[in-house]
């Protein structure tokens, strides 16, 4: 087994510094400038995956257009030859249209994991994201908690077959 190439290292470090850097600074050109010839971003909780420079480009406009403020603050960092980890705090208001939810003007506040991926020229090659997506939906207002009232009457109104067998099941019990 080799050592670890600590020049190699700091300078994907460095990249990626400067890849949230130009998010936080809302700048598209620079943001898409980190990643190589080749880019993915996969969105893992909604199951949403980019391919290639147009795809990822469309993403973070999107991304900026809908959280105009967005920012972005690193809480720790990991590091391997395969692989930089960053545990991150995103915030910023909902302005804009995302994923169909036209802009609700909720603050947001998400704990976040991703994990960057480079390439031969150690550009990234992809950004592969992880949160709890109940817990953004509930801060943007469309998710309620199923045991409080507003959970119960959404329940009710949006999943009459699931409300059904819960009644079938509490008259199985009694009987």
């Amino acid at each position: 087994m080799t050592g670890v190439n600590t020049d190699r290292l700091a300078a994907r470090l460095k990249l990626v510094d400067e890849h949230v850097r130009h998010e936080n600074d809302h700048d598209l050109e620079a943001i898409m400038d980190t990643f190589g010839a080749s880019a993915r971003y996969d969105d893992e909780p909604w199951g949403a995956h980019y391919l290639g420079r147009d795809e990822v480009r469309a993403f973070y406009a999107g991304l900026l257009q809908a959280v105009p403020g967005l920012r972005i603050d690193i809480e720790r960092t990991y590091a391997s030859e395969a692989a930089v980890v960053l545990e991150v705090i995103i915030r910023g208001q909902h302005l804009g249209p995302w994923r169909g939810l036209p802009g609700t003007g909720a603050q947001i506040e998400l704990p976040l994991c991703g994990i960057f991926t480079f390439d031969n020229d150690d550009r990234l090659a992809g950004e592969r994201i992880y949160y709890d997506r109940a817990t953004l939906l509930h801060q943007l207002g469309v998710f309620h908690e199923p045991n409080r009232a507003l959970g119960r009457i959404t329940t009710l109104l949006t999943h009459p077959l699931t409300m059904a067998q819960i009644a079938m099941r509490k008259v199985w019990k009694r009987g």
